[in-house]
């Protein structure tokens, strides 16, 4: 193979920025190919990967975008950037406020690698604090909506109205195939339903809920609490006329509102959505935030996402765990009721933490104080001669302006005030808890008043005879009255509080976590940093474009490095989450097909060793799934991949390969098969779970795929957050670049009133303050540094490989025994012959400090290990040395030297309580708890 990039032995040791990606020093990497048989690490990944489908010289020497950065010179060009954008007092609400963090949460949570580097707590054993602060956030939003359940969230408001309008088609006793949305929801909200419905074949009927809904023609409705405008109005009338046509009533719904009215649940709602982010959450442009979903006990089992569920622990003390797991979409694939895969974990417990840290009383009175500022600008805009609508309101309100709306928005911007445009003669405003006196001034003066501070009129927060809320509409029942919420709230206390939660769990600032197909790796600090500074935290995502002009620079120049690298031709940043950028790229295809006249294309098929949830994503598009077998070596059987494109010809819409496989072998027909699924007229949807093998070697844009997501909480260095956020956007050859998702703030105001831009998510481009990182990961490390990268994650899954390999057999490998980035490590043998499983083993790994591999999938009773290049070779060995020690415990067994049940593997974990209490078993607490691979202080 021809040398297209510098080999270990080349880096300069003083490029920090690599050094602190790449884990293993180049004297290890000697050690490691020692140990896999290659002689140098070109030569293995010669041995890996298909020649097939490298990149050739040439469009290795193509891809470039400068120098690699420093750390202090990254940072420096964060600055810069963040310097192009203009935060402004922004009130034009939509569903985004400013927000204060509190500085203990803004810390210890967001700024905590031991909350962000964590993985989705499917092991519960070590998660205990995490699923502690999911369940208070689960709490929160049951208190604050009135109904029994809520998930732990979802990815942004919009898509939860989505979400509520399956869930509602779910549930309802309704046969009619319409949904209601009510005009009073947000825009954005609006356009993402009718991109969700369009595919189903659900009709969306728009208009007031009092005078143009017929309950009769619909399955469900969207109502609006309070609405877009600042309407509140009753909405159980409305409801009662939708159950007794057996329709469902979703309400979309405000949580600092709901701190002063009446609650969904108390009208008759059956689902409440909405977005947790004015609780302490900065606006980021449009993200990360979490959404919510609230419904009633009897819909818990339609509920889309995670729960998080109270259970019993071995010795019968209360614990937490995830409930209802049998509907992840992984095990039900296109059976399964969502595609929910990354939620916002780390957005929920900072939102948690905000009503922990405030109180019942504290929320209240902040609702207030918003509520009085409202009120109090109202009144002095009417002071002024100007008509304010509507009369009762919480925090947002329109005014009358006539011809002069454009002389009054420049006025205040010329002030540093950001108003909503509301149709030709009006304008909105919504109030927060940022909100600062000087705004409203400056808001008045704007209006015409020459001293605004004099024209505003004083408002006491507590004087209920000042406020402008229906008077029927008040909250009388409690919210946050359980114990965690009424703890001490000095920072003392909460600080302790978040640290003894974080102690309880694992992530990746305490170990490495080997999870095949999630790529647990750095998330740098250099990285992260930028993420709470206001020029990014406090954009408001609909702010004019010259007050966004870093962020469109940087995010052009991410799209623009991440096109160079994966061959495609455009890219959307819109989906948040790698199951939001399927869904995507499938419609992308499938607007395609529509415009040349192909709409019937519906079939979609999908290898078994694909990604798992690519068969719900498909599903939600209406796409009939065909799964493809795979054959004894587990690549994609490709005869029984061409029957199928030729039996289906007329109809193939796409397939949906994951390459690498979910296996962890390159397999070497992909071109093949991509070209067989052209010739039938559909298109190849690349899933990028695994990108982080390809980087710099391979380019799916160049081996036949059309379209694909990029993890870029994977591959490109966005930390999990304990279950999200994320991002997947898609990048797409340049025939589907027409076709991608679009956006109302593209529009303007022309737009709003047509059939929809397709949306997939609430904000343009999806949660925009995250794409810093791997903005930042890109430049710093450049291209032959994410080449590197690749190869060295493909080295330190050989090295396992071949370490455990002899213990355990590797489930796939390639011809010449190599594995991808990952590999499948098979540990069913010890059921039958030591009745140890595959939980026994995480469980057992748990005491030696690791989090467990991905477990059971994609074959049932295995293990999918991947290292990621960013752990050093110590962390592996750690690692390997743990696996060993396990199998020759499992071997005790085996050879009857040690008791069936009574044993290390049987009885793992090892807690404190096992510790103290009595010690029956006849094996040492020292083996218990030391095993090989553990920590242990010398």
């Amino acid at each position: 193979m021809t040398e297209t990039s510098p080999t270990f032995t080349d880096y300069d040791p003083y490029d920090f920025a690599n050094r602190r990606h790449i884990g293993p020093a180049p004297a290890e990497m000697a050690e490691m190919l020692a140990t896999v048989g290659a002689d140098s690490l070109d030569a293995l990944i010669d041995e890996t990967v298909p020649e097939s489908i490298r990149q050739s010289a040439a469009t290795a020497r193509a891809i470039d975008w400068g120098a690699p950065l420093s750390e202090g010179a990254v940072v420096e060009a964060l600055r810069e950037t963040a310097h192009k954008n203009q935060v402004f007092a922004s009130l034009i609400g939509q569903g985004y406020y400013g927000t204060i963090t509190p500085p203990a949460i803004l810390r210890n949570i967001f700024e905590n690698p031991a909350w962000y580097t964590a993985y989705t707590p499917y092991q519960p054993e070590i998660s205990q604090g995490r699923l502690e602060a999911l369940l208070n956030f689960q709490t929160m939003i049951s208190d604050f909506t009135g109904l029994e359940i809520a998930n732990a969230s979802l990815l942004d408001e919009a898509t939860a109205a989505a979400e509520a309008m399956a869930m509602a088609e779910r549930v309802s006793k309704s046969k009619a195939t319409g949904f209601f949305v009510d005009a009073g929801c947000h825009p954005q909200v609006i356009d993402v339903v009718r991109t969700r419905a369009e595919p189903l074949g659900w009709t969306v009927h728009l208009g007031d809920p009092e005078t143009d809904l017929d309950p009769a023609a619909v399955f469900g409705a969207l109502l609006a609490y309070p609405g877009a405008q600042g309407e509140i109005r009753d909405l159980a009338p409305v409801i009662a006329r939708l159950h007794a046509a057996g329709a469902i009533a979703a309400v979309a719904t405000d949580l600092m509102a709901l701190a002063l009215l009446t609650p969904p649940g108390e009208m008759g709602a059956d689902i409440a959505i909405g977005s947790a982010q004015r609780f302490g959450v900065p606006m980021g442009a449009g993200g990360p935030h979490a959404a919510f979903i609230a419904a009633k006990d009897a819909h818990k089992r339609a509920l889309p996402g995670r729960l998080v569920g109270v259970s019993i622990d071995a010795r019968g003390n209360r614990a937490y765990r995830l409930a209802l797991q049998t509907r992840e979409q992984h095990i039900r694939r296109e059976k399964a009721t969502s595609n929910v895969c990354t939620a916002q974990a780390l957005l929920a417990v900072m939102a948690s933490m905000y009503a922990v840290f405030h109180g019942a009383e504290g929320v209240k009175a902040i609702a207030q104080r918003i509520h009085a500022k409202a009120v109090a600008l109202a009144s002095g805009l009417e002071a002024l001669g100007f008509e304010v609508a509507p009369k009762r309101f919480f925090d947002t309100f329109t005014v009358e302006v006539g011809a002069l709306q454009g002389v009054i928005l420049n006025a205040a911007r010329n002030r540093g005030v950001n108003l909503r445009r509301v149709g030709a003669t009006r304008i909105g405003m919504s109030l927060d808890e940022a909100t600062r006196p000087e705004t409203l001034a400056a808001v008045l003066e704007a209006f015409g008043a020459e001293d605004g501070a004099r024209a505003l009129p004083a408002i006491d927060p507590t004087d209920d005879d000042a406020e402008r809320l229906p008077e029927a509409l008040r909250r009388t029942t409690p919210y946050l009255d359980h114990a965690v919420f009424q703890m001490n709230r000095a920072e003392a206390e909460m600080t302790r509080y978040m640290r003894r939660l974080a102690d309880r769990d694992l992530a990746l600032d305490r170990a490495m976590i080997p999870l095949g197909s999630c790529t647990m790796k750095l998330n740098a600090t250099a990285e992260m940093t930028a993420l709470s500074w206001p020029e990014f935290a406090d954009i408001h995502p609909f702010a004019p474009a010259d007050q966004t002009r870093g962020y469109r620079e940087m995010i052009a120049e991410l799209s623009d490095m991440l096109c160079k690298l994966t061959g495609y031709d455009a890219m959307s940043m819109q989906p948040n989450s790698g199951a939001q950028g399927e869904y995507a790229g499938l419609l992308t295809i499938r607007r395609y097909h529509q415009a040349r006249g192909e709409g019937a294309r519906d079939v979609c098929l999908i290898p078994t060793n694909a990604h798992g949830t690519n068969p719900a994503s498909a599903q939600m598009l209406g796409l009939k799934v065909v799964p493809v077998p795979c054959d004894a070596r587990g690549d994609v059987d490709v005869e029984a991949f061409r029957k199928a494109a030729e039996t289906h010809a007329d109809r193939l819409a796409a397939c949906m390969i994951t390459y690498p496989s979910t296996h962890g072998v390159f397999e070497t027909r992909v071109r093949e098969i991509c070209e067989i699924t052209h010739a039938q007229g559909g298109q190849v949807y690349l899933d990028g779970a695994n990108l982080n093998a390809l980087v710099g070697l391979a380019r799916p844009g160049d081996f036949g795929a059309d379209v694909g997501h990029l993890n870029l909480h994977k591959t490109f260095c966005i930390p999990h957050g304990g279950g999200g956020p994320g991002m997947g956007p898609i990048g797409v050859k340049a025939h589907l670049a027409p076709h991608l998702p679009g956006h109302l703030s593209e529009l303007g105001d022309a737009g709003r009133s047509d059939l929809g831009s397709g949306a997939v998510s609430a904000a343009r481009w999806g949660s925009p303050s995250l794409l810093v990182i791997p903005w930042a990961y890109c430049r710093m490390m450049g291209v032959a540094g994410l080449t590197q990268a690749t190869k060295v994650a493909i080295l330190s899954a050989n090295y396992i490989a071949t370490r455990l390999s002899g213990a355990f057999d590797v489930l796939y490998a390639s011809d010449a025994g190599r594995v991808a980035h990952e590999c499948v490590i098979d540990v069913r043998p010890l059921a039958k012959s030591a009745g140890v499983t595959v939980d026994d083993i995480a469980k057992r790994l748990i005491d030696c400090g690791f989090h467990a591999p991905t477990m059971s999938w994609p074959v049932a009773g295995t293990l999918m290990i991947e290292p990621t290049e960013s752990e050093p070779k110590a962390e592996l060995d750690r690692f390997c040395d743990a696996m060993l020690a396990i199998r020759e415990e499992a071997r005790a067994i085996e050879e009857c030297r040690a008791d069936r049940e009574n044993n290390p593997l049987k009885r793992a974990p090892h807690t404190v309580e096992d510790l103290i209490g009595d010690w029956d078993r006849p094996y040492s607490r020292e083996q218990a708890c030391y095993p090989p691979g553990a920590f242990r202080v010398d």
